[in-house]
Parts: C-alpha cells; sequence; structure tokens
C-alpha cells in the first residue's frame, strides 16, 4: 500500500499568458530606459563636477608654485645677499690678493 503522491500543477505558460504581461512589460523596459538616462545624465554631472574641481586644485597648486618662485627669487636676489652678509653676518667684499685657488697637486695659486 503505497501511497500515491499527489500531483503537483506547474503552470504552463502560454501564449495566452505572455499576451497578458506585454502592457506590463513593455511599461517596465519604457521606466527602466528613463531610469538609465537620469542614472547617466546625473554621472555625467557628477563627473563635470569632479573635473571642475580638479582644474581648480591644478589652477591653486600653479598659483601656489609661482609664487614660492617669486619668494625664492627675492631672496637670492645678488644685491639682497650681499646686504645680509654684510650687516648679519658682518662680512666683506673680497678685495685683491685674498682670494686663493687650491689646485689638486696641492698648490696654492694667488689672485
Amino acid at each position: 500500500m503505497i501511497k500515491e503522491m499527489p500531483k503537483i500543477r506547474i503552470r504552463n505558460i502560454g501564449k495566452e499568458n505572455i499576451k497578458e504581461l506585454r502592457p506590463y512589460l513593455s511599461i517596465f523596459i519604457i521606466i527602466t530606459f528613463l531610469f538609465s538616462i537620469v542614472f547617466l545624465k546625473m554621472e555625467i554631472r557628477r563627473i563635470g563636477y569632479a573635473d571642475l574641481k580638479l582644474a581648480r586644485d591644478e589652477k591653486h597648486s600653479r598659483d601656489q608654485q609661482r609664487g614660492q618662485m617669486i619668494a625664492l627669487a627675492k631672496v637670492t636676489r645678488p644685491d639682497r645677499l650681499q646686504k645680509v652678509a654684510e650687516s648679519r653676518l658682518t662680512l666683506r667684499k673680497a678685495e685683491a690678493g685674498q682670494i686663493i685657488q687650491m689646485t689638486d697637486a696641492g698648490r696654492t695659486l694667488k689672485q
């Protein structure tokens, strides 16, 4: 006495059922397409803002570098260096006979 298993009815998707789903399927496709367009436009806008920020940062860095180069040029001007050497380090300009050149052979040459 084996009991029979109840038969499970599998709903067959036929042409009639597909015809019933067509309006919903077309609306789903249209909505998905519109959401895709909106998403792509948002991404384009986001990338544009990121690009704008990078351009602004690059300009700021370039201006900062130019300012530092100008400051370096001002500090290393020969007349400024001479003034600092005379006032803070109590140095004077070298006079004739004070400069001695050393050679590799150990000889000294006076100028």
